[in-house]
């Protein structure tokens, strides 16, 4: 004898339905009352009316019809997959021809698909005057560029795969029209070639960025401008000018600047505001984590009546049963949600109040012993969701931080020490920059006790350059 956990079909859905961000929960939902013949969205004022109808003319008759309807669904099933009765719940949705899917018309009016990289190229590729090889490699060339526009494969792998194989030097011209293409950079096999084709394009003589460019690429990455002057004779206001201008005018990655680029929108699972009266907070979810399902009362009936055959009861049983699943996961889900969320705007209140400084030290194990769960509940509860604060939107793990305690026993986030490295940066005096051991000892004098390894961490997830990289002549 032994004995072992076992997940039961209903644990893992509850548990997948947990992890769903609201946009997700939304298709889920919709698939399910799809397929489901015994899920329907709740609706209370048309109930009432169904009820008010049926008191008044003394009985119903539309049981009569469900039995009908719901032998003839039965059937459908069974002739189109003989095997229905033991599938796994699929998703199936309405036909693409419905011209009255909500979905159909949303596609209709979506914006249609940026122009990629490929596209923009090719479009004025084939205005070229070329001759066949070198067009076909210069196809090659376009198809093996990186997403920012370089061209770091091969030249001869490239040609060789061509098919029909294409000589390097049509390569090589190719390659030479492709740095005529817009926008300027594009084709470059190195960062040095890619600012060099940028400032070929721009009006002026540009001598001094050129020399920059072409002899002191590593000394400008590196800060290192006096080294720059003593060997170009150029001063550190010319330098520091021509610096200016290159950062204003010239891309390192040209092939982000074709195609859209912007970032989805988010859309919140919790929404926290401050209360109308006191300084309390509410917290609620948001429209699509409260869906009213419920269980169609006729196939309840169906599933318990003897009056249907035996297979449309076993039919309508079924879907009871996975109705009555889903509604309790959709349920657990909504519960547990608004759980967390009323935890986190109570234990990190100083953050609504003040911003990111506010944030105190809050692990999930630490509010699972006190909701009296695992921890990964917390983590599929918080994942993929956002909350919408009064100071933006903000992924729920965000709130979850470690920590440290100042000398005053006060609680302190790490986003928080993060946050003071970041003030205290920028009020250095960027011709005497900070270093890490010099920020570390000030963090000191605060009660903040980290590591100087720490605060090199912290700057560099913050991307901040380093003292020297950061020093201003």
């Amino acid at each position: 004898m032994r004995m072992e956990q076992r997940l039961t079909p209903q644990l893992i859905q509850s548990m997948a339905v947990l992890q769903k961000p609201v946009a997700e929960l939304e298709h889920y939902i919709a698939d399910a009352l799809e397929r489901n013949a015994a899920l329907e969205v709740a609706e209370p004022e048309a109930e009432d009316r169904r009820r008010e109808r049926a008191d008044h003319n003394g009985h119903d008759h539309g049981e009569s019809g469900d039995f009908a309807r719901l032998e003839r669904f039965a059937r459908d099933h069974r002739e189109v997959d003989p095997d229905w009765n033991n599938r796994a719940p699929s998703t199936m949705r309405r036909p693409v021809g419905d011209d009255r899917d909500p979905k159909m018309g949303a596609m209709a009016n979506t914006a249609g698909r940026a122009e990629s990289l490929t596209e923009h190229l090719f479009s004025q590729w084939r205005l070229l005057d070329l001759d066949d090889e070198v067009s076909r490699a210069g196809e090659a060339i376009i198809n093996h560029l990186d997403h920012d526009g370089y061209f770091r494969a091969d030249a001869a792998d490239v040609a060789n795969r061509a098919r029909p194989p294409v000589a390097v030097e049509a390569m090589e011209r190719a390659l030479d029209a492709i740095h005529g293409l817009e926008p300027p950079g594009i084709g470059a096999r190195s960062v040095q070639e890619c600012l060099l084709l940028q400032l070929d394009a721009l009006p002026g003589d540009n001598a001094v960025e050129r020399t920059l460019i072409e002899n002191h690429l590593d000394d400008i990455a590196h800060n290192r401008l006096p080294a720059v002057a003593k060997a170009t004779g150029y001063s550190i206001g010319e330098i520091n000018e021509a610096l200016l201008a290159m950062r204003s005018r010239i891309c390192l990655h040209p092939g982000y600047l074709v195609g859209d680029r912007s970032v989805p929108p988010v859309r919140p699972d919790v929404i926290v505001d401050y209360a109308e009266h006191g300084d309390g907070l509410t917290v609620q979810l948001t429209r699509g984590n409260t869906p009213k399902l419920k269980i169609r009362e006729d196939v309840t009936d169906i599933a318990r009546s003897k009056q249907s055959s035996k297979a449309t009861r076993d039919f309508a049983r079924k879907h009871v049963e996975e109705a009555s699943a889903l509604i309790d996961a959709v349920n657990f889900r909504r519960h547990r949600l608004l759980e967390v969320a009323r935890a986190i705007a109570e234990k990190q209140h100083d953050f609504f109040d003040v911003g990111p400084q506010g944030l105190k030290v809050c692990r999930m194990s630490d509010l699972a012993a006190e909701l009296e769960c695992d921890p990964s509940t917390i983590s599929r509860t918080v994942a993929d969701k956002y909350m919408q604060t009064p100071r933006g939107i903000y992924p729920l793990r965000y709130f979850f931080t470690g920590g440290t305690e100042t000398d005053d026993g006060e609680s302190m986030g790490w986003d928080r020490v993060k946050t003071r490295v970041r003030e205290i940066i920028d009020a250095e005096d960027r011709t005497k920059p900070l270093n890490d051991d010099k920020i570390a000892a000030m963090l000191k004098e605060e009660g903040i006790e980290i590591s100087r390894r720490t605060v090199a961490k912290y700057r560099q997830q913050l991307e901040i350059p380093s003292a020297r990289q950061r020093r201003q002549f």
